[in-house]
């Protein structure tokens, strides 16, 4: 006969924290499918999951990504990056600035997480809600 299982603790078990990796690339994906944008075809959301999830992988080492590194990364065009970037400042994933660019001539275009991905993936991971307004 077989072991007689004791029953799960499933309060404890929902308590248990996502790692930051996984609660990253949950909350993309829900983001990303649950909020298409007019015209965007299901092939194009799940590219911008892939993006999104190289974004959060480079922004542990820089949180500064440009067109560049991420062509270098992907080879994709630039203007196809360009064009799935603004996708993701779109719906707020991401925010866009113009800094220097590596050679520190000229100006690059500069995208990072938006504070409210970051503040999200904060308040997922434990910290405390500073405002709770």
């Amino acid at each position: 006969m077989g072991r007689k299982r004791e029953p799960r603790d499933c309060a404890s078990s929902s308590r248990r924290p996502l790692g930051l990796a996984q609660a990253y690339v949950t909350m993309m994906t829900n983001q990303i499918l649950g909020n298409p944008l007019e015209g965007e075809t299901p092939t194009a959301r799940v590219k911008l999951i892939g993006l999104m999830t190289l974004i959060g992988v480079l922004h542990s080492e820089d949180p500064t990504i440009t067109l560049t590194r991420m062509m270098e990364l992907t080879g994709l065009t630039r203007s196809v990056l360009a064009q799935d970037m603004h996708a993701l400042v779109q719906r707020g994933l991401l925010i866009e600035t113009m800094g220097n660019n590596s050679m520190g001539r000229g100006l690059a275009r500069q995208f990072q997480l938006s504070p409210a991905v970051i503040e999200t993936l904060g308040m997922i991971m434990g910290e405390p809600i500073r405002d709770g307004r």
